[in-house]
């Protein structure tokens, strides 16, 4: 669990033979003194996030015999000089960043027994002269031509060419292979023979052939013709038959294996791919089963699983045309939630819906927020065209190879579940209307309850004690009781916030769920809309960057929301907050807690069947998990979108500095709004100061004025936080603040999506160059930062109960605003003070 650089006295060790650094949050270049290690036999770094490129493989680490590179956040290509470690025995090496290797020449290191890399283009013939190697894995890369002659290879016992693009026949030596090898050569563009080989135990050929209806395809999944279209699909992976709910879940109990197609004779088959390394390998790495006493509702979906070190393909036959709802069920039932070496695992992977990554980096423990605990991602709207339904998950490298024991990563499934939507277009149109009336139905629900509570009709119940039944629902409810008793009362010390509408504390439910409670004030009729809002929006948005909510109470005059724990506060706290105690985000967390960000609002606004503005965006509505992931959070100000409106009219609710021009002068609020907001976090992120705050003279209203000066200037890299010394990419920080100054254009129409920002900021489309005049910006910015409070407390004041003051004679330009001083006199009498 370490996190920042490498230190370079590493170096030193000058007798160390093993050096291995896998899943950490390490950061930074690795240092060059590593070098100096020339007794090192043994190098595993992956499952990091370095920077920079390869190191360049100098002689003096010529005793290497063990080198895992996988996932470790470095630049590619391979560099060729990795050919002068002639002792390898073992070389794994995926997921680089940027461009894509081709094979190095490797053919004298003649002790190599086992090779794993992400490569492109042929597959060289000096292989053959590999004498010693045993495994071969060169799945899912970007190889073309055709498979060269290995036939000489006796101890090759596992080749994977899995998922690439290779072509020819597939030769006789892999046809003439026994039971006693494992090969995988699914998913190419082989061309068919006469003699073309079937899927056997060890032998996977699974859409291997370029003909995609042949009958050598159809005899690999199931050679009976489909009786009829079926419209649902229910497997309790990796366990028995099972009745849930009235659904009968089929049983997958296969064993599996490294190379294996299983025809299950039924309307579905499954493909798996791989066998873990470092361990033996046995009859039950393909099923996972639990190693503890599972509590949670429906726990025979849970109780096995099915499980593969590298790939895993459920495919779904003869099913209707149309759109289908499919639910996945996880649970992590092998690492353990213990503070010990059991609980450091971490399971990444990867899922994908008929060929579409739908979950990258996903992890089962951090979604479900613990071990044993059960958690479904739901998927509609899946399209089936072919009569076949095709999902699959897959592990690329990321996460832990040892804990709690050697052979624990790769993908798990518990469950899965299809079902046809009926009548599609009819129900989205209804869906629509329901979403423009205020959301789903579970929204009206909790709108329901909170409305009663409001009006004082739910006392009488909790008078009962009906409300301490809780509900079954997708976000319970808590009682006020069990709230008390997980805050300590609402102890001093365990208050960790004050927001606008009241305090948070940090809570430990009686299963050991560590939360955080939002205490909102019963007094504030803002703050019991803020509650309905809140309960009805967020309890319907799930993301791997918004915060989830667990539940809520209503109960007497408290209004209570209990969100999921943060273990590293806000993001306005690791940025501007006290030294002391403060979170140090190095340049790759800052990056990837603004692509966070971004994906969130993207949601938010172009993927979430309900279409949200959040209206409040910025660093304090930013939280941050324990590995510093950003999740946004406070949906209380947040607005539907109708798509039929090009716009919202809204009253002006939002954060002084951080609110688009358009919205805070007339109220016009679209999507538009968050994507400037964003620019505004975007900035601060990178210059580690509060645009508000900081002004570096009297010339600048704050930072957003500063960033635009030098953009024009041309030195963006100014911008970034000094606190980061020379610790950053200048490409990375100047194409942020570059993105930032998109989102921030005072014309809406002419800032991005958030989709189009996820993909600036990642690289993957090139930054517009779009340079503003920054005196355009700073007049809108002086005036929006004044005529927003003007207005709010101009509203107030009509009672007679506030004091407004105005201290300048400056002119203002709003319809519904004063013009000069004099003017403010007739808002208040009260105003003569000043």
């Amino acid at each position: 669990m370490f996190s920042g650089t490498v230190p370079p006295e590493l170096g030193n060790l000058v007798n160390l033979q093993k050096l291995i650094l896998s899943a950490n949050n390490l950061t930074g270049e690795l240092p060059v003194a590593l070098m100096n290690l020339t007794k090192l036999t043994e190098l595993r770094i992956s499952s990091n996030n370095f920077t920079g490129r390869m190191p360049d493989f100098q002689e003096s680490w010529n005793q290497l015999q063990k080198l895992e590179i996988q996932a470790s956040g470095l630049q590619g290509p391979i560099p060729s000089s990795i050919s002068v470690l002639s002792n390898l025995t073992e070389l794994r090496i995926s997921d680089l960043n940027g461009g894509g290797s081709v094979f190095p020449y490797l053919s004298h290191i003649t002790s190599l027994q086992r090779l794993s890399c992400h490569l492109s283009g042929p597959i060289p013939s000096f292989l053959s002269a590999l004498s010693q190697l045993n495994t071969l894995d060169l799945s899912f890369n970007r190889l073309e031509g055709s498979i060269p002659d290995l036939a000489d290879l006796t101890d090759l016992q596992y080749l994977y060419l899995t998922s690439n693009l290779l072509t020819g026949s597939i030769p006789d030596w892999i046809k003439s292979r026994d039971n006693l090898y494992v090969i995988d050569v699914s998913y190419n563009d082989f061309s068919e023979s006469s003699e073309s080989p079937y899927c056997t135990e060890n032998l996977n050929v699974f859409k291997s052939f370029s003909a995609r209806d042949n009958s050598l395809y159809a005899e690999c999944l199931n050679s009976s013709p489909c009786p009829k279209d079926q419209y649902s699909l229910h497997i309790n992976c990796g366990g028995k038959a099972t009745t849930i709910g009235g659904i009968n879940f089929e049983a997958d109990q296969d064993p599996g294996g490294a190379a294996h197609f299983v025809p299950t004779g039924h309307s579905w088959e499954f493909s798996s791919t791989g066998h873990f390394w470092n361990t033996g390998v046995t009859s039950n790495d393909c099923i996972a089963n639990n190693v503890s006493i599972l509590e949670m509702d429906n726990s025979e979906l849970y109780t096995n699983a099915r499980i593969s070190p590298l790939s895993l393909t459920y495919y779904g036959r003869c099913f209707g045309s149309g759109n289908y709802t499919v639910k996945l069920y996880f649970s992590e039932i092998i690492i353990r939630g213990n503070r010990s070496f059991l609980s450091l695992g971490r399971r990444i992977f990867d899922v994908y819906i008929q060929e579409k990554l739908v979950l990258k980096d996903f992890n089962i423990e951090k979604a479900a927020q613990g071990v044993d605990k059960p958690f479904i991602w739901e998927f509609k709207a899946v399209e089936v065209k072919n009569k076949t339904l095709e999902i699959r998950f897959h592990w690329s490298g990321k996460g832990t190879t040892a804990s709690p024991n050697r052979g624990v990563y790769g993908p798990l499934i518990s469950a899965i579940s299809v079902e046809f939507e009926s009548d599609d277009d009819s129900k989205r149109k209804i869906f629509v209307v329901a979403a423009s009336a205020g959301g789903s139905l579970l929204c009206l629900a909790f709108l329901i309850l909170g409305i009663l509570w409001w009006k004082g009709c739910l006392d009488s119940m909790t008078s009962r004690g009906k409300a301490h039944r809780g509900l079954d629902v997708q976000t319970g409810f808590f009682t006020f009781k069990q709230i008390q008793a997980a805050t300590n009362n609402f102890a001093l010390e365990n208050k960790i916030g004050e927001g606008g509408f009241g305090s948070v504390y940090k809570g430990v439910l009686l299963d050991g769920t560590i939360v955080a409670v939002k205490q909102l004030s019963s007094k504030s009729k803002q703050g019991n809309r803020e509650f309905v809002n809140e309960i009805g929006l967020i309890s319907s948005l799930q993301h791997p960057n918004l915060v989830r909510l667990y539940g809520s109470c209503i109960e007497a005059n408290e209004l209570l929301l209990v969100y999921e724990y943060m273990e590293n506060n806000s993001l306005a706290h690791a940025l501007f907050g006290p030294e002391e105690g403060q979170v140090r985000l190095d340049w790759p967390t800052r990056q990837g807690i603004c692509i966070g960000i971004a994906k969130g609002l993207a949601f938010l606004h172009e993927e979430s069947a309900l279409k949200v503005v959040h209206r409040d965006i910025k660093t304090t509505n930013v939280l941050l998990d324990q590995d510093l992931n950003a999740k946004i959070s406070d949906f209380g100000l947040a607005k539907l979108h109708e798509e039929e409106n090009t716009h919202i009219s809204t009253r002006v609710a939002g954060t002084i500095g951080y609110m688009a021009p358009e919205y805070a002068l007339w109220g016009y609020l679209t999507f538009k709004a968050d994507v400037f907001s964003f620019g505004v976090v975007a900035l601060e992120i990178v210059a580690g100061k509060n645009n508000m705050k900081f002004r570096p003279n009297e010339n600048f209203v704050g930072l957003v004025d500063w960033a635009l000066v030098l953009q024009q200037k041309e030195s963006l890299v100014e911008l970034v936080d000094p606190r980061l010394g020379l610790d950053f990419s200048n490409e990375e920080a100047v194409r942020m603040a570059k993105v930032a100054l998109l989102c921030i254009n005072p014309a809406a129409a002419l800032r991005p999506t958030m989709s189009a920002v996820v993909s600036m900021l990642e690289g993957r489309t090139p930054v517009d160059e779009m340079i503003m005049d920054p005196s355009i910006y700073s007049e809108e910015m002086r005036f929006t930062a004044l005529r927003n409070p003007f207005e709010q407390i101009a509203e107030e004041s009509a009672g007679g109960t506030k004091t407004l003051i105005h201290s300048s004679d400056a002119s203002w330009n709003g319809s519904s605003a004063p013009t000069t001083s004099s003017d403010l006199y007739k808002v208040s009498p009260s105003c003569e003070e000043k």
